[in-house]
């Protein structure tokens, strides 16, 4: 059993585990316990539903699964106002961007640790999560935390945390930003704001439902929807020209990658 669980920290993504959770009835409430001096709506809401929001030093010693979703600028603090309280079995499943999973287990007192990057749809059962450890108990620990939430790819080595963080864990934010980008060229040339709104939304949203529902690459059902000569194809010549999203999103997922080496160095 991994129960009970301690999360320590329950911002954007932690609230997005806990309703992810409780909304697949994969852990009971009872069972969750939350560690946040300023809890946000899901904290609250799993309290309502049963979650110990103030556990006592005695409730974190019980813990035998500890979730690390603090900001990564304020793990070593989380970790060394709790690490003295838990029980020496007890595994810590790190979801802080680019902090190496020895770190962690040292500042943890040698406890086993698995490192996750997961994505906001975790919260309605679709999300994604990447993950790593070189212990298999600590592994399996976090499979039974986010299969409950979505997919998840285990990686085999460490150092592909970073891409993951990039390519996964990131990438939402990605596609929401070329939604806001369709949208406002949609205003431009000639849509209203709710129209351009409603057709760049149901489209990206339609599409994705597409590329999961048939299982094709990306590149056929691109191709499918390019006719030679038309509209589509004049679109995207400009989209994957020498300056497009190819050679853009190589340079933004550099970036990412970067900045996740750097938060854990």
């Amino acid at each position: 059993m991994n129960t009970p669980i301690l999360m320590l920290g329950a911002g954007r993504m932690g609230g997005a585990m806990l309703e992810g959770w409780l909304r697949a009835h994969a852990f009971a409430a009872r069972d969750l316990m939350i560690r946040d001096p300023m809890p946000g709506p899901a904290a609250l809401a799993a309290g309502e539903a049963g979650a110990n929001l103030d556990p006592t030093e005695a409730d974190i010693a019980s813990a035998k699964t500890v979730v690390l979703a603090v900001k990564p600028q304020l793990w070593r603090e989380a970790a060394a106002g709790i690490a003295p309280m838990l029980a020496a079995d007890a595994v810590v499943v790190s979801i802080a961007a680019g902090v190496k999973a020895s770190d962690i287990a040292q500042a943890f007192g040698g406890r086993r640790v698995a490192r996750v990057m997961p994505t906001t749809a975790v919260a309605i059962g679709q999300g994604t999560a990447s993950l790593y450890a070189d212990d298999a108990a600590a592994l399996a620990t976090a499979r039974a935390l986010f299969e409950p939430l979505g997919g998840v790819v285990a990686l085999g080595d460490e150092s592909a945390m970073h891409a993951a963080t990039a390519v996964s864990g990131s990438a939402p934010a990605y596609l929401y930003a070329f939604i806001e980008s369709l949208e406002a060229a949609g205003i431009t040339a000639g849509l209203s704001p709710e129209d351009a709104s409603h057709l760049a939304r149901s489209t990206v949203t339609g599409a994705a439902a597409l590329l999961a529902t048939t299982g094709e690459a990306p590149t056929e059902l691109r191709r499918q929807v390019t006719s030679p000569g038309g509209t589509t194809e004049a679109a995207l010549n400009v989209l994957l020209g020498p300056k497009g999203l190819q050679v853009l999103m190589r340079e933004a997922v550099g970036a990412a990658v970067r900045r996740s080496k750097e938060l854990g160095a």
